[in-house]
């Protein structure tokens, strides 16, 4: 090919996407889409995950509604809800696996990123940028116990990394207990806490050290810490969920967190707690440590902390931990964490969530919906086993997979988006914003009672 027929190429080419983003971008700019931008849309978006993203997604949306459809291409979203690019309107019960605590699009939160986008997107890596040191002297302020030092990350698998790092340069033992059921993340450091085999297996060997126990298990976290030790392997730190999210919602026996806490203390290990879900008010305290009155020595955000609006985490340590970075505070860096437009979406989030005291809402609608649930359910044993939850954080299992399978597809095919997947149904969440309306409410509880009641017909 001649130079000047590949420049005439390239030109066509890029002529071509330069049509193409302006197309895109006018879309995104308008309020209102009519019906023939709508099907461009969807035709779009099914091409482009096809070609471009990964068909399977496709394959796995159409399994998971009725009538084979490709379900939502969704488009927009407020408070509790959100629409699809036809327009309709789906109560988000699944809310991102716990991302929309203060709502979507929350108007403080969303004021606060704009006005900040406004002044400067990004920090320039070299000085001193105010809004990170801002949310991290709120944090020390919000956070249990004697959490004191902040490094703010993108997401929940990057937190649990960042705390595994401080971990290990804490002490320099390389032995960390999790538990069964646990997600702690997919990353390679992350993923070796977490417990699901079909995650881990393609990626075997993860990163050495790594011990599970039972969920809930007291003796069995006792005598692994005795074997740990007997061999010379001591444990830096245990990795927990307070309530463990992608297990099923499994909330922990009685006294287990505070014993647990009793042998890091007797055995000189740290204690982590993976508040990635169970924080920022979803559970019906700012974080489940409250809860269970247990304070860790290193605490994980991420997924609401940023309100919906902005990727952005956290992990959170007393200064005794922390000071191992403090002679090199390059040891660990993440580009673009702790920007100013995530630290500002978490100031404002965090605004929100104290000012409309949304924790304590998400424990009183929290008890209203579950005990409702639980009404729907009566009658309805043969293939409800259980509904169990803490605030706003609920889990209803089913005796079988397809039982739960059906369950979600059927809510979602009457406006209720809710987290049962083909991966697993056989316990589905309901994690709404804490903004979530009694209304709205009775609404998904109806539509559960009316989808089980189906089942039978």
């Amino acid at each position: 090919m001649s130079i000047d027929l590949e420049r005439e190429l390239k030109s066509e080419q890029n002529k071509n996407v330069s049509e193409y983003i302006n197309k895109v971008l006018s879309l995104i700019e308008k309020e209102e889409i009519n019906e023939a931008e709508a099907a461009w849309i969807t035709k779009e978006t099914v091409d482009g995950f096809r070609e471009n993203v990964n068909p399977g997604f496709l394959e796995y949306r159409k399994t998971v509604t009725e009538g084979g459809q490709f379900a939502a291409v969704e488009w927009s979203d407020n408070g509790s809800c959100f629409k699809d690019v036809n327009g309709k309107e789906y109560i988000d019960c699944l809310g991102g696996f716990g991302i929309y605590n203060v709502g979507h699009r929350n108007p403080k939160v969303v004021k606060a990123v704009t006005d900040q986008l406004k002044r400067q997107a990004l920090h320039s890596q070299d000085l001193l940028d105010p809004l990170r040191a801002m949310l991290a002297k709120i944090l020390a302020d919000i956070t249990p116990g004697n959490l004191k030092y902040a490094f703010f990350t993108n997401s929940g698998t990057e937190s649990v990394e960042a705390a595994l790092k401080l971990a290990k340069m804490y002490s320099e033992r390389t032995t960390f207990i999790s538990t069964t059921r646990a997600f702690h993340g997919k990353s390679l450091g992350s993923l070796s806490g977490t417990a699901k085999g079909m995650f881990r297996k393609p990626f075997l060997p993860l990163i050495p050290g790594f011990r599970h126990v039972p969920f809930g298990d007291i003796d069995m976290m006792r005598k692994t810490f005795e074997v740990c030790a007997s061999v010379g392997e001591d444990v830096a730190a245990v990795l927990l969920e307070p309530i463990q999210g992608e297990g099923g919602i499994i909330l922990p026996p009685e006294n287990y967190l505070k014993q647990v806490r009793e042998l890091c203390d007797q055995y000189g290990s740290l204690l982590i707690f993976d508040e990635v879900q169970t924080g920022m008010g979803r559970t019906g305290k700012m974080f489940a440590a409250e809860l269970y009155k247990v304070v860790p020595d290193i605490i994980c955000l991420a997924k609401a902390f940023g309100g919906g609006v902005m990727p952005a985490g956290a992990v959170v340590a007393t200064e005794n931990v922390f000071r191992s970075w403090f002679d090199n505070p390059f040891m660990h860096t993440t580009t673009f964490g702790g920007n100013p437009l995530a630290c500002a979406a978490a100031i404002a989030t965090i605004g929100v969530l104290i000012e409309e005291k949304l924790p304590e809402r998400a424990a009183e609608v929290g008890a209203y919906f579950l005990a409702e649930l639980k009404k729907a359910a009566e009658g309805h044993q043969d293939k409800v086993q259980e509904i169990r939850g803490q605030g706003l954080m609920i889990g209803i299992e089913f005796h079988q997979d397809e039982i739960g399978y059906e369950v979600s597809k059927g809510m979602f095919d009457r406006g209720v988006l809710v987290a049962g997947t083909l991966i697993n149904s056989k316990t589905i969440r309901i994690e709404p914003a804490l903004t979530i309306s009694y209304d709205e409410v009775n609404k998904v509880v109806s539509t559960f009672k009316d989808v089980l009641e189906h089942l039978d017909a």
